[in-house]
């Protein structure tokens, strides 16, 4: 059979699913062996979506960065924008990281790399131009912990609020199209490393929710598959609804839902605790999603005015919309954008990465997943195509993928649960790091690890000779000493600084 007449009939016998009438349709299926509901999606079509993804976080990122942190009590007041990258792309943080590790993923052939794979991306490639709970990460590197602990609530004391969840996660999402629970389990992989608890919930959220708008355009459809992707008991459940009920409520008045949300969500006297919060920020993303009514523009603006971490939720709203949209429709737009990724943060990363190139390398990661998760590529199922199977020039092909329902794939964590598991795993290595012969890394290691799980006063009393030597090993460490001591705000923070101050671990002078 012809590839074209096999189109047509495949368009005529079966029901399409609901895309932007911007872009050519999908064509959904029902499979005949009943392993699950699939979905056939033009090349040109799905790859479209992922470089309009890529280009629209891209965007929102840094076109965003004017506004970030700038509006807090008050929103902003941005009227007019046009989207632009004159310049081309750059990496920050928003993407960088992520790009760290879908270059990994292309040339590991996975989508699921291990801690140590890693730790030692972390360590060769991101060292400078972060912050926040990426900082900490970093910091606990430095003496051996690895992922996921270094985001674990009882070890990271940003890791149980900051929005690493989710501007982390936004090119997961792109790699899993129309499989959310994939996209959430692949995101989560990733974002461990450095928040866990209701960030979680975030990660799980908008992975979800940018792999649904592959599917659909309708932007309340795409906001119930992530609320289904999250815990039920999560924080984040509320915040949407009120969000949702406020935008339903006043309509054509952005800045009373914006009130609403300050005062509802601002929780602590810290401001930084604040604007680095899921709460404020999961909040304004969806309301710049629901007051963007799909429309890019829109959708930036309001990002922009709702403020806070402005160019984070820029990114993560605009990705869903740019999934939507498609990266042909952006560039009719007559947008000036050049089409270059300057790596200005991440030595020995990629000097000549472009924008398409960057979206080449999400492409080829989501082919893997698209057929690891019980999907085909059509030159792999034995259907002719006009490039001889050429899986390189898949502009010409379908894909075929298995369709997940939204639903929650990671629970909320129990920090006291974590705890006390942690306290009876680490026991070993504790012990080792204060034994004869051990490393200065590995006493800084015990020492922190007891500090943090409230084994320290027991060994203290106990054998404070080794005690000594562990805290005199944490001084040789004063990165780790500056994010513990200066740079970690809110209640858990403030617990940190109690228990290693009871421990006996001193605030280096050269902390702010």
């Amino acid at each position: 059979m012809c590839r074209r007449c096999f189109l047509l009939l495949s368009m005529i016998l079966l029901p399409a699913v609901s895309l932007n009438a911007a872009a050519p349709s999908p064509i959904n299926m029902e499979a005949d062996s009943g392993s699950g509901r699939f979905v056939e999606m033009p090349a040109e079509v799905l790859e479209d979506k992922i470089r309009g993804g890529l280009l629209a976080q891209l965007l929102g990122n840094l076109n965003g960065l004017a506004h970030e942190n700038k509006y807090y009590d008050e929103p902003g007041n941005v009227e007019e924008y046009t989207p632009a990258l004159p310049d081309g792309a750059r990496t920050d943080d928003d993407t960088d990281i992520e790009w760290v590790y879908i270059v990994a993923m292309q040339r590991a052939r996975t989508a699921m790399l291990g801690p140590k794979q890693i730790t030692e991306l972390w360590k060769k490639y991101i060292n400078q131009r972060i912050w926040c709970s990426n900082l900490y990460v970093r910091r606990l590197m430095d003496i051996g912990i690895d992922p996921p602990l270094t985001g674990s609530l009882a070890l990271n004391p940003w890791a149980n609020f900051n929005i690493s969840g989710q501007f982390v996660c936004e090119t997961f999402g792109l790699i899993a199209p129309a499989m959310p629970q994939t996209a959430a389990r692949i995101g989560l992989n990733y974002t461990h490393v450095s928040i866990d608890g209701e960030p979680a919930q975030t990660t799980q959220l908008f992975t979800a929710m940018i792999s649904t708008a592959f599917v659909t355009s309708d932007m309340n459809t795409i906001l119930d598959a992530g609320v289904a992707s999250i815990d039920p008991d999560s924080e984040i459940v509320p915040i949407i609804s009120d969000v949702r009920r406020w935008h339903k409520e006043h309509p054509d008045d952005w800045r009373k839902t914006r009130r609403l949300v300050r005062d509802k969500y601002t929780l602590y006297e810290s401001r930084t605790r604040n604007q680095n919060g899921y709460e404020l920020c999961t909040a304004a993303t969806v309301a710049a999603l629901l007051y963007g009514e799909g429309d890019l523009v829109k959708t930036l603006i309001h990002a922009f005015n709702f403020g806070w971490d402005a160019d984070n939720n820029a990114a993560t709203a605009a990705t869903i919309v740019g999934v939507i949209k498609g990266h042909g429709w952006m560039r009719q737009q007559g947008w000036e954008i050049k089409d270059t990724y300057r790596n200005t943060t991440r030595p020995l990363m990629p000097e000549n990465e472009t924008i398409t190139s960057f979206g080449d390398r999400i492409i080829e990661v989501a082919r893997h997943v698209i057929t690891e998760n019980g999907g085909a590529t059509l030159w792999s199922w034995g259907l002719p195509t006009e490039n001889d199977g050429d899986p390189d020039r898949s502009a010409s092909g379908f894909y075929r993928i298995r369709v997940q329902e939204p639903g929650n794939v990671e629970r909320l964590a129990d920090a006291d649960k974590q705890v006390a598991a942690l306290r009876s795993a680490m026991r070993p290595q504790i012990r080792a790091g204060l034994a004869d012969g051990a490393t200065v890394a590995e006493q800084a290691r015990a020492g922190y690890l007891a500090i943090c799980l409230g084994l320290a006063e027991p060994i203290r009393s106990r054998h404070p000779d080794r005690w000594t030597l562990a805290l005199a090993a944490l001084h040789k460490q004063p990165k780790l000493l500056e994010v513990m001591f200066s740079r970690s705000p809110g209640p858990a923070g403030d617990k940190l600084r109690t228990a290693a101050a009871a421990a006996g671990l001193q605030k280096p002078e050269t902390t702010n």
